[in-house]
């Protein structure tokens, strides 16, 4: 094979275009960049030359099931939203994750600016995350000058609920190894918050396949709780996201956002995606199939499965990072971790040419590392 793959490999061929022990052609895989999130994935495989393409992005555990949009008539564009479509969301959305009345939602540019507004949402002294979790949180309130520490129990979250001006911040799901809390845990920490005047911050992400929800419990003193729209939904490109939160704390943080908070594409998108009821189980049933193909695929690679969530599969093992580096020589891209240099992120394929190409892959990686 030439030393520089210029054409792009298709992935019918892609068994001849990679034998599992000819890959010395495709270069890459020493000291590449650590990517601060999921995705970036031109980024990434600009230090694996010769990777057939299209890449496969399994980096950000988004789903693989993109709502069907109708998109918006052009013509919207040419107009700021109006006041009562973004109420008409709020309506939307309050009915979606199970609150009492729109205005405890707060529609943002996806969680993460969210995250970015707690800061200023919320009088806090000190934050306290439990980790090791999605590191935006504690970025958060160190660049906004609040001193955060991160924990690694519950016991040590609780304790912390109990000192005035803590804001506690609990994934649930966790990213990026799934870990779930159930409700009643939840409900005790975040009393204790308001007993305190302190606030629990419960991200849920990840927890649209997920049985259990915080938002039940709005309004609450001390809860605050934090909804994704584009990883459920498959449109992380449309930038949505809300913030659930008691009405004096939603209004605030909506005056803090101002007018038009997201846009109309968002707006639409989020109308249509979040009142469609049949659809969402739909795909949480297609997203458990694949998890568990995922997972069985997984195994039969002899690979540990740390951690889980329907979206994604962390697995951990000592070469870790020669396993990354592997996948990516076959176009393949997965979260590694600085934190966790012995684990992977793998999220779920979105189509059997690109289940085919992992499948080889990871044929290949074994036959490697047993002949090894």
């Amino acid at each position: 094979m030439n030393t520089r793959l210029t054409q792009k490999v298709t992935d019918a061929t892609m068994h001849n275009a990679l034998p599992p022990n000819g890959l010395s052609s495709i270069t890459g895989g020493a000291d590449v960049p650590l990517p601060s999130h999921g995705g970036q994935v031109q980024a990434v495989m600009r230090y694996f030359a010769g990777a057939p393409e299209p890449f496969v992005d399994l980096s950000t555990g988004i789903s693989p099931f993109a709502y069907p949009l109708v998109w918006p008539d052009p013509s919207v564009l040419h107009h700021l939203p109006e006041e009562g479509e973004e109420q008409a969301l709020q309506q939307i959305a309050a009915h979606a994750y199970g609150v009492l009345t729109p205005d405890m939602v707060v529609t943002g540019a996806g969680s993460q600016s969210l995250i970015a507004l707690l800061p200023r949402v919320l009088p806090a002294r000190q934050a306290c995350v439990l980790g090791p979790t999605y590191a935006g949180h504690k970025l958060a309130w160190k660049h906004n000058g609040v001193p955060c520490v991160e924990v690694e129990s519950v016991q040590q979250i609780s304790h912390a609920a109990q000192q005035a001006g803590t804001v506690c911040v609990i994934c649930n799901p966790n990213n990026p190894d799934g870990r779930l809390l159930d409700t009643r845990t939840l409900a005790a920490v975040a009393e204790r918050c308001a007993q305190a005047g302190s606030w629990l911050v419960v991200d849920e992400a990840f927890g649209d396949f997920s049985s259990q929800s915080m938002a039940s419990l709005l309004p609450h003193q001390g809860l605050v709780v934090l909804r994704s729209f584009g990883k459920t939904y498959g449109l992380p490109g449309v930038r949505l996201g809300f913030l659930l939160a008691a009405p004096e704390l939603a209004q605030k943080a909506r005056a803090l956002l101002g007018a038009w908070p997201v846009g109309a594409v968002a707006l639409a998108a989020g109308g249509q995606a979040l009142a469609d009821k049949q659809w969402l189980r739909q795909a949480a049933q297609k997203a458990h199939m694949a998890h568990d193909r995922l997972t069985g695929m997984l195994g039969k690679a002899g690979l540990a499965c740390r951690g889980h969530s329907t979206l994604f599969t962390l697995v951990d093992l000592a070469q870790a990072y020669g396993l990354w580096a592997h996948l990516c020589r076959y176009g393949i891209v997965t979260r590694r971790f600085a934190d966790w240099p012995h684990c992977l992120r793998i999220g779920l394929p979105a189509n059997e040419s690109a289940w085919n190409r992992l499948e080889c892959a990871l044929k290949a990686w074994q036959t490697l590392h047993h002949s090894a």
